[in-house]
């Protein structure tokens, strides 16, 4: 009547609230071992990808020996 759920309707209660936390959680750790992989993919392709930029590192033009745009005037 008006004195509040039963025992059996906690019990119930607890038990779909202990389904759905373990659902979340599973869902949580799903998702970050697709970014972990994602994450994994991307810097793979970038690491792979670095050697097709010609040389290694940057190059001024303006401080390269004789080729850049002050070697010019020399």
């Amino acid at each position: 009547m008006c004195f509040g759920p039963s025992s059996a309707e906690k019990a119930a209660s607890a038990s779909q609230r202990e389904s759905a936390e373990d659902a979340k959680q599973a869902e949580i750790v799903e998702r970050a071992e697709d970014k972990r992989e994602d994450i994994s993919d991307a810097l793979s392709s970038r690491t792979v990808g670095k050697g097709k930029r010609g040389g290694v590192g940057r190059r001024s033009l303006f401080s390269s020996k004789a080729s850049g745009f002050l070697g010019r005037f020399s």
